[in-house]
């Protein structure tokens, strides 16, 4: 098959967002914890968190468009931190549903059974059940106008992780965690590690 810009174009639009969202293959997934001023908690699954920098240790994701509410991006902008709590084997279905439409005043953590935790004073909540999550710093958000999503970037200042799943070099086997992927829209993926090569030199 083949889709030109035309074809794509004209597809209907459920089947070109599962099609275009396919395209890049497997992706990691992860909840965002955040709370307002007031306490009000709130989480929700993303599948756009990627590598920015490591020294300082930055991550940036993409937010969908203002088009209705976004509580995230909002506390986000209001509190200036949130937290990015990988998703396991055994949450995934509960992550997934925190993408449903909740009202400001419902908390995804309680609608969907996860469990709120604070860590070392940070003012966002961690997911209890995620295996590996850090706490973040809101450096920078960018507006992106070629589709009105929103780019923002974080420094991540708290790490927490059963020490035993790192390497000597530093290397995280997060298949260990029973972390596990995301395609699409609405499928998730463990994974099956093939093996690490040694750095790549000419």
């Amino acid at each position: 098959m083949q889709f030109d810009s035309k074809a794509l174009e004209q597809l209907d639009s459920r089947y070109r967002a599962h099609l275009i969202n396919s395209l890049s293959g497997f992706k990691s997934a992860n909840l965002i914890g955040t709370q307002n001023k007031n306490g009000q908690t709130n989480l929700t699954i993303v599948s756009s968190v990627f590598h920015l920098g490591a020294h300082p240790p930055l991550v940036g994701m993409i937010i969908r468009p203002h088009s209705v509410p976004r509580h995230t991006f909002e506390n986000i902008k209001e509190t200036g931190c949130y937290t990015i709590n990988q998703v396991n084997r055994d949450i995934y279905s509960q992550a997934h549903q925190t993408s449903a439409r909740y009202d400001r005043d419902e908390s995804e953590f309680d609608a969907t059974g996860l469990s709120t935790e604070y860590l070392n004073g940070f003012n966002a909540p961690f997911v209890l059940q995620s295996r590996l999550k850090y706490a973040v710093r809101l450096v920078e958000h960018q507006h992106l106008k070629i589709n009105g999503t929103e780019l923002v970037i974080g420094e991540i200042i708290d790490l927490h992780i059963d020490g035993s799943v790192i390497s000597d070099d530093g290397y995280i086997n997060i298949e260990s965690l029973d972390t596990v992927a995301v395609s699409g829209l609405d499928s998730y993926h463990t994974t099956h590690a093939i093996t690490r090569l040694p750095y790549a030199k000419k």
